[in-house]
């Protein structure tokens, strides 16, 4: 295969909807957004994100918008909200609509490691 040269794209995330950064992040991290794209491999840039606890949200999303985690046992479905993990870790909102946008192939771990958010 040969060499793929990757660019460093900026992005600044202040007042601007997390959905509407991550579908732009994800073509990024996929190639789309290149001539030579081809599904089959990855020839996507380097996204860094900064200000990314400066996000919009529209709506109700941090109080009704919610995140499940199943553990694999009987009762072991855990729920939070949107909010909870935005206030915590304000990144881990946009990492998680990111990975939902990639595809589930062998090929997402290496795209989103290109994914830097500050």
């Amino acid at each position: 295969m040969k060499n793929i040269e990757r660019k460093l794209h900026k992005v600044d995330a202040t007042d601007k909807a997390i959905g509407r950064i991550a579908t732009n992040i994800a073509l990024i991290l996929r190639g789309k957004n290149k001539p030579e794209y081809q599904p089959h491999l990855d020839l996507g840039d380097i996204v860094e994100v900064a200000n990314i606890s400066k996000a919009s949200f529209t709506g109700k999303k941090l109080d009704q918008k919610q995140y499940h985690h199943y553990s694999g046992y009987i009762g072991g479905l855990k729920t939070r909200n949107m909010g909870e993990i935005f206030s915590k870790n304000p990144g881990d909102v946009l990492y998680r609509a990111v990975r939902e946008m990639l595809p589930n192939t062998k090929l997402r771990n290496g795209m989103l490691k290109r994914l830097i958010i500050k």
